[in-house]
């Protein structure tokens, strides 16, 4: 008996659907790309060139959905590693390109290094509950693309070993991420039956997608590159006000996509991972700790379950930007209502004062917080417990106690309780005479632990050099 919750009711999903339906056939959107122009006409929809405007009907929007694979899964590097999607589990990506770094020696903000992006990407390779890699800090790699591009995917590939997920820029930087993906992995079926990489695709909000994006997807046809679509309206600036309104605005900008990724190539492995948001009202900045992230994310999770299709939801945010209560408490708002909701992917630990800041201190404690709201979605039917309830209380009879019973070894053995990773957990006695450790401490202490452990995956032999000349060829494209 797994713990579900709704916040939409049949009616209003099936509202929102209609609504989104009806912008795309009147409003639609400006698709800056004419391959991508020339490829929805060719499917069906309605194009005028000169105000690069696409008008999708009815049934192009039901014909995409119907071509969208239900399930398939994301592989990586690490042998046996999958995340198999739309089948009950759930997993944590990182929230994206923060530009400062939480520095854990002076508890100042900072611009980030190499190395931080480093110790970060070794962190999360090492946490069983993060499956999927963003590139969480900017990595201190200066020059243009696509040499900067080329230099980063090695580098990610070399120190993370289970799934990548990106943003391609430019069609010049496909050319060289699938020489990359084609050495690491050897050949491009074998890409192409593994998905150990995903493109992250954003749409502008309202309603538009730009020429260099979407071109640099479009490049891609041929390898089965799964997409996350991930538009972000922010209620009250990008997107109508109302938090209805909102889903309408982003759940259209997502169909609108999956016309294109499925036009190009029908049976595209496609993710629904509309990144809804409120700004905050003081400032109209984004407001990453605000109760409403909640709400938008579990019904991000419910639009995507009514269409069948895997989902990212992307609302564990926190205002604040230092690693504490505040930070704490509004992630856990945030996640639990999407949690419960059951995505499949879950995005955001690590970040503070919405989503500029990382701190490696923090996802540790965010990790735990996700296993907390893992276990309460988990629900009451865990399966493990006294054969026969009414037998048990029989022999035990009143004012006894069920403490030595093998069932109650077995329950805390088989996951009954929840076991805390992090944190005092004992008596006041002993917290005393620990000295009052501090859970910031300790979470500090866990994360540097495990950078200092963290030993990368090896490449298979000339792998890493035959990686460090497709670096060089780009470099030198790039200066020629």
């Amino acid at each position: 008996m797994t713990t579900s919750l709704r916040v939409l009711s049949d009616a209003e999903i099936a509202e929102i659907h209609e609504k989104s339906l009806a912008v795309l056939a009147r409003t639609g959107m400006r698709i800056d790309s004419e391959r991508a122009r020339r490829i929805l006409a060719e499917a069906g929809a309605q194009v005028d060139h000169a105000e690069r405007r696409v008008r999708f009907p009815r049934s192009l929007v039901e014909a995409s959905l119907a071509a969208a694979p239900r399930r398939f899964s994301l592989g990586g590097r690490r042998e046996g590693f999958e995340l198999p999607m739309n089948v009950g589990e759930c997993t944590l990506m990182p929230d994206g390109e923060t530009t400062t770094f939480y520095d854990p020696a002076t508890g100042e903000r900072r611009a980030p290094t190499h190395r931080d992006w480093a110790d970060a990407t070794r962190l999360i390779d090492t946490m069983d509950e993060v499956g999927l890699y963003w590139q969480m800090v900017t990595a201190g790699e200066e020059g243009p693309d696509p040499a900067r591009s080329a230099r980063q995917w090695r580098d990610k590939h070399t120190l993370f070993s289970k799934h990548v997920q990106d943003e391609i820029a430019s069609p010049r930087e496909t050319e060289w991420l699938l020489r990359i993906l084609d050495t690491i992995h050897g050949g491009r079926e074998r890409v192409r039956a593994l998905h150990p990489f995903s493109v992250l695709f954003c749409p502008v909000s309202p309603l538009a997608m730009e020429a260099a994006h979407t071109d640099a997807y479009l490049a891609t046809a041929g390898w089965d590159i799964p997409i996350a679509v991930m538009p972000m309206p922010m209620m009250g600036t990008s997107a109508p006000v109302g938090l209805t309104s909102t889903v309408v605005s982003g759940n259209a900008e997502v169909l609108g996509a999956l016309c294109l990724v499925q036009a190009m190539a029908p049976g595209t492995p496609f993710i629904y991972a509309p990144a809804l948001a409120a700004m905050e009202p003081r400032t109209g900045r984004w407001a990453g700790g605000g109760p409403e992230h909640a709400l938008l994310g579990a019904a991000t999770t419910e639009m995507g379950r009514f269409y069948g299709l895997p989902v990212t939801a992307s609302n564990g945010g926190t205002d604040h930007f230092a690693a504490g209560i505040q930070s704490a408490y509004e992630r856990t708002v945030n996640w639990l209502l999407p949690v419960l909701s059951w995505p499949d992917i879950l995005i955001g630990p690590g970040s503070l004062g919405g989503a500029s800041t990382l701190c490696l201190e923090t996802m540790v404690i965010d990790v735990e917080i996700y296993r907390a709201c893992r276990r309460v979605a988990r629900g009451l039917g865990g399966g493990v417990g006294e054969a026969d309830v009414v037998e048990a209380l029989d022999e035990v009879g009143p004012v006894g106690d069920f403490l030595s019973r093998a069932a109650t070894r077995d329950a805390v053995r088989g996951g009954e309780w929840f076991m805390p990773r992090l944190g005092w957990h004992g008596t006041w006695d002993r917290f005393e005479a620990a000295g009052r450790p501090d859970i910031l401490d300790e979470a500090r202490e866990k994360a540097f632990a495990a950078i200092r452990a963290h030993e990368p995956l090896p490449f298979a032999e000339g792998v890493a050099e035959a990686l460090d000349g497709i670096v060089a060829a780009a470099e030198a494209a790039t200066a020629g």
